[in-house]
């Protein structure tokens, strides 16, 4: 990525991104534009968003998904796949379990790809919701692949 399209943050700038974007929690100086902009983003709309980055570790979550989760994102910080994917069962509509791969946000993410799907969600031990997902990559300039979002909401 060209100079110009990265933005080098200094630890006085990215102090105030950081309370600007999260209200505290941490933002690596390691992330993207695309992923900064992406998290600015999710963190002004009134649904939840996820968003996985390049690795597939999910570094953000917003306040409407933190309810859903019933976790806080600065209680949780960055999670792994396997960590993120092991707090939830997905069930299609007719109630049979779906595997992680065929997952919306994996879908999105390894197909990098829009995806659109309504399915049963359970978080970890609470009732199961019926769930719209759409997914979809996060692609920076140049092609570059970034992570993918999830927008998601009780049917």
């Amino acid at each position: 990525m060209p100079p110009a399209r990265r933005v080098l943050l200094s630890c006085v700038a990215l102090g105030s991104l950081r309370e600007k974007c999260s209200g505290g929690a941490a933002i690596s100086a390691q992330k993207s534009i695309e992923l900064i902009l992406a998290r600015q983003l999710a963190s002004c709309l009134a649904m939840p968003v996820g968003i996985v980055d390049a690795e597939g570790t999910l570094v953000y979550y917003n306040e409407q998904a933190e309810e859903v989760l019933d976790q806080r994102f600065d209680e949780t910080g960055d999670m792994k796949a396997s960590e993120w994917t092991a707090f939830f069962a997905v069930e299609d509509l007719e109630r049979k379990p779906v595997p992680v791969e065929q997952w919306p946000l994996v879908l999105a993410y390894k197909e990098q790809r829009a995806v659109s799907q309504i399915v049963w969600l359970r978080c970890r031990d609470d009732a199961w919701l019926n769930i719209s997902f759409t997914a979809f990559p996060l692609i920076g300039q140049h092609g570059r692949f970034e992570g993918a979002m999830t927008i998601f909401w009780e049917i």
